[in-house]
């Protein structure tokens, strides 16, 4: 009949529609599944990393992370040492001596009191020759402006019992050095031009041995703020390094000092 031909005809089409947005529904439910589980996320165990996430380098003692400032998106990096081997220099670092002397004896120690245990960074060497600066220096980054900080603990010497961080590090013979005393009780900054350490600014004040103490500097531009405990203790001006350059941890003489979560922050960020 007709009438019937025409009711079943719609009632087909009826049901392939019906067919169809069952079809594209189950397509979505599938790949709303997919993308929910764990390929690419962060918390996976399979996928791609996300970008900016923190990985462990061939020198297994430097951690980077992104943070973003004025200028737009700045690179962290932090040495804690703590996945370096015990008795070894840190891979990543380069050594170098100002002045005269032995050079330093730099290796990667176990210390039950570190900061961020288990391991740190000792300048072991007592050469008390007095015009002696052995520094080590992270490969990675070198920047101008930036912030550059260490935790640091004087353990002996009979000559001094210096902590120091560099930065706009050129060579041995040309930087910027912040140091703390502990015999002499106080904090400086200098400048090594050309071999020679001449003083910029000081302070005096309480710097113990065998406690650890943060020691850190900020400069942008030839502004330099020193800080010591978190308290700034000087506040100067140089524009005699204005180029990038690395940054590093330094002693003096006979020093024997440790150093841990070694942090640099290009722009200050």
């Amino acid at each position: 009949m007709p009438g019937r031909v025409s009711v079943g005809g719609r009632a087909a089409r009826v049901v392939t529609r019906v067919q169809v947005a069952t079809l594209v529904l189950g397509v979505a439910l599938i790949a709303g599944a997919c993308k929910g589980r764990n390929y690419g996320s962060d918390t996976g165990n399979s996928g791609t990393a996300p970008a900016g996430a923190a990985t462990a380098g061939d020198s297994a003692v430097a951690a980077r992370t992104q943070s973003s400032g004025a200028a737009g998106a700045q690179e962290r990096t932090a040495w804690s040492f703590d996945s370096a081997a015990a008795g070894q220099p840190p891979a990543g670092f380069s050594f170098g001596r100002t002045g005269s002397g032995r050079p330093g004896r730099w290796v990667v120690r176990a210390a039950p009191d570190a900061p961020s245990g288990p391991n740190v960074l000792a300048q072991e060497d007592t050469d008390r020759t007095d015009y002696r600066f052995p520094v080590a220096v992270a490969d990675a980054p070198s920047f101008g402006d930036g912030s550059v900080s260490v935790r640091c603990k004087p353990v002996s010497g009979r000559s001094d019992q210096a902590c120091g961080i560099v930065w706009r590090y050129q060579d041995e013979n040309n930087y910027y050095v912040a140091r703390a005393n502990a015999l002499e009780g106080n904090v400086r900054f200098y400048f090594v031009e050309s071999g020679r350490r001449r003083e910029a600014k000081g302070w005096n004040g309480k710097v113990s041995t065998g406690v650890w103490h943060e020691l850190r500097a900020d400069m942008r531009g030839d502004h330099v703020e020193i800080y010591f405990d978190g308290a700034k203790v000087i506040d100067a001006h140089d524009s005699r390094f204005s180029t990038p350059g690395r940054v590093g941890v330094w002693t003096k003489a006979d020093s024997h000092t440790l150093f841990d979560d070694l942090t640099a922050s290009p722009g200050g960020s």
